[in-house]
């Protein structure tokens, strides 16, 4: 049995800076650079990725396992025409012609926009579809996917993380394999029902970590197991997108049309039954400061304060400084910034060198708003490190040259490329212990929950300046469909 495996990842926010190229793939920083073919296997080899616990389980289910292309990028704006036409043409053509397969894997992320293609997984499975006729195939999807009718109608069966954190891709990409295997050997397509969800909800509110997704998600599971559908997924949408499919959604499966309705219609119901639950407090950068002046330990544990709106894992660049300027104003001494996205300041803290002085204006090439002081340099690393947290474990990270500075007591860790704060071995890297810190300012909505929150006196969300806004109400959408809610 012949399968072929393809990841194509891209979370495009349509209101942030700056599009991904072809180069945002080629040097996505924590994750696998853009590669093909054969070298794909060494490219995920011992990270958590859905494609890697795909082609371990067709491995294991002794299949031959033909792999394509893996491309994933940083969140940005949306794909330029010219990456998203060559990653795609590379998928759909090297499928075509590895034939025949028995069956076609992808990993995707389920909230892609190109300059050109409002719904990016859509288009690819409308072509592969054009090219591949009836093979099955067979996604595993981020739980933030704006899942769209036509990627649930072009895709045998679509299946998402099921945590937020997303701690279950690896498991995620198994069951989608394991799925696609289920369906080949039945030779039939399964029913299917797909329910929009018609409101918005903010990135910070979606986190499975509490109520009330926590238990939506439980929820999922018991509907699950009552009806017997095949699957049930729960997609919570990237309140970003500015296009007619962005939002919520649930998908199901199941032998017969009956089945596949009820369970996505009860979870449905439950899920809107909720939406008035679905919100956080939200600080601004100066009750922030004065909470951790009130509240902070010298040796920690940390309060952690979450900088959801440069969130690099939703859109933002990871350069402003806002929340940075706060605390060096406000005189939070032993507060670590970070990860901070800077190339031309690690490149000067690496030309001056250890315990030397620099005049930067750190940051801030998004918004224009940089960080004008002395920083002293206090360690510096090379950007290469393996990711230790539950999350991202085995990933490789290539950050380019990374540096730790200091100002008014506050330090910050700046990196060359963008990279979201959901690891500790990003601080340790620069010679940090995140457990002994008094603050901790993190780049990250919801993601450094996994890592972080086991080690926090109290988690603290911030919105400081930033395009992942906190509210998703405040953008000027144009282009989303009538009747849908901005907020939940």
């Amino acid at each position: 049995m012949r399968i072929a495996i393809a990841g194509f990842q891209h979370e495009s926010h349509s209101f942030a800076p700056f599009p991904a190229d072809l180069d945002s793939f080629r040097s996505p920083g924590g994750f696998p650079p853009l590669t093909r073919g054969e070298d794909v296997f060494a490219a995920i080899a011992g990270t958590r990725l859905p494609i890697a616990g795909a082609a371990e389980l067709l491995r294991d289910a002794g299949a031959e396992v033909v792999p394509i292309v893996y491309a994933m990028a940083m969140p940005s704006a949306p794909l330029t025409r010219d990456a998203y036409e060559t990653i795609t043409g590379w998928i759909v053509e090297d499928a075509a012609r590895a034939g025949p397969l028995q069956g076609l894997y992808l990993d995707l992320h389920g909230a892609m926009m190109a300059e050109h293609e409002s719904d990016g997984e859509g288009a690819l499975l409308r072509r592969l579809r054009e090219r591949l006729g009836n093979v099955p195939i067979a996604a595993s999807l981020d739980l933030h996917a704006n899942v769209t009718p036509a990627m649930a109608d072009r895709a045998d069966v679509l299946t998402a993380y099921r945590t937020y954190p997303h701690i279950d891709m690896k498991e995620t990409g198994a069951r989608a394999a394991a799925l696609l295997l289920r369906r080949i050997a039945q030779h039939r397509p399964w029913a299917r029902t797909h329910r929009a969800i018609d409101f918005l909800i903010p990135i910070t509110a979606q986190c499975t970590l509490v109520p009330p997704m926590r238990d939506l998600y439980g929820l999922r599971d018991r509907i699950e197991t009552e009806t017997g559908a095949l699957e049930l997924s729960l997609t919570l949408g990237f309140p970003y997108c500015d296009f007619a499919g962005c939002g919520p959604a649930v998908t199901a499966y199941a032998e017969s049309p009956e089945v596949a309705q009820e369970a996505a219609e009860r979870l449905a119901a439950a899920f809107i039954s909720r939406r008035a639950e679905m919100r956080q407090a939200i600080l601004s950068p100066e009750e922030a400061v004065a909470h951790c002046l009130a509240h902070a330990s010298c040796d920690g544990p940390p309060i952690i304060l979450a900088d959801t709106q440069d969130n690099p894992g939703g859109g933002g660049h990871g350069d402003t400084t806002g929340l940075l300027q706060a605390l060096v104003a406000g005189g939070v001494a032993g507060a670590v910034v970070g990860v901070l996205n800077d190339a031309e300041a690690a490149r000067a803290a690496h030309e001056a060198g250890i315990g030397a002085t620099l005049d930067l204006a750190l940051g801030g090439r998004s918004d224009g708003a940089p960080l004008a002081a002395r920083f002293r340099v206090l360690a510096l690393g090379s950007g290469r490190f393996t990711c230790e947290g539950p999350m991202t474990r085995g990933t490789r990270a290539e950050l380019g040259p990374m540096a730790l500075l200091e100002t008014d007591g506050v330090q910050v860790a700046v990196a060359s490329r963008k990279m979201q704060a959901y690891d500790r071995a990003m601080f340790r890297h620069l010679g940090l212990t995140p457990e002994r810190t008094p603050v901790l300012a993190l780049k990250s909505s919801v993601h450094f929950r996994a890592d972080f929150q086991p080690i926090a006196k109290e988690v603290l969300v911030v919105a400081a300046p930033g395009p992942v806004v906190a509210d998703p109400a405040s953008l000027p959408f144009r282009n989303l469909r009538a009747g849908l809610a901005l907020r939940p």
